[in-house]
């Protein structure tokens, strides 16, 4: 049978007709496809969100812990040595007197201003007019903390001058010391204080001079 004008166009119009619907098709699944993408994007959002804020909220946590842990350290190391302190001071009178350092009194916690602006503290004072012998306490004895004391007994009459006639003498008082510190004390004409459990005892020699300043 010969194929008609009206046949091929009617293929045409099916052919056509077959594309719309596919097309249609096609428009319809990328419109679910952006939907679902859409949703999938909303809730990753949402996801995200929710561990930001988690993250906020832990790190937060986190940092107020930090914080009281840090208030508990710094309680626990002031009331720690004030403790030391106390004991040092109450053994002070009689550990110097046996080394010929008569002691009249003994002061704690000496604080000031400096000329320049700054503060200055001493942990314990011990005086009898004439010699003062000054005394910083320690939990854990460091070299800079030696070089530290050191360079404030050389600047103390001047940041003091009521003791600027007086004869000042260094002591360190210590519960533990790094390797190498004990010596380092002795070896700068300091006065060198171990503190035990319930009393504190001179480490130096009989015969050790202390450094006069």
């Amino acid at each position: 049978m010969a194929t008609t004008y009206e046949d091929i166009l009617n293929l045409f119009r099916e052919t056509d007709r077959k594309f719309q619907e596919s097309w249609a098709k096609v428009q319809e699944s990328w419109t679910k496809i952006q939907e679902n993408w859409e949703k999938s994007d909303q809730r990753f959002q949402e996801t995200e969100r929710l561990l930001k804020e988690q993250s906020q909220e832990t790190e937060r946590k986190f940092q107020a812990t930090d914080r009281k842990l840090n208030q508990l350290e710094r309680l626990f190391t002031s009331q720690w040595g004030k403790l030391m302190e106390s004991l040092v001071e109450g053994d002070l009178v009689e550990l110097l007197t046996q080394r010929g350092i008569p002691i009249a009194d003994t002061t704690t916690r000496l604080k000031g201003k400096r000329a320049d602006g700054g503060n200055y503290e001493f942990d314990i004072i011990a005086h009898n007019g004439e010699v003062i012998v000054v005394v910083e306490v320690k939990t854990t004895l460091k070299p800079q903390d030696v070089e530290d004391f050191l360079d404030r007994l050389g600047q103390m009459k001047q940041w003091i001058p009521r003791y600027a006639q007086n004869r000042i003498y260094g002591a360190v008082a210590w519960l533990t010391a790094d390797a190498g510190t004990e010596r380092m004390v002795e070896n700068r004409g300091l006065f060198s204080i171990r503190a035990t459990g319930h009393s504190a005892s001179i480490q130096n020699a009989p015969t050790f001079a202390p450094r006069a300043w």
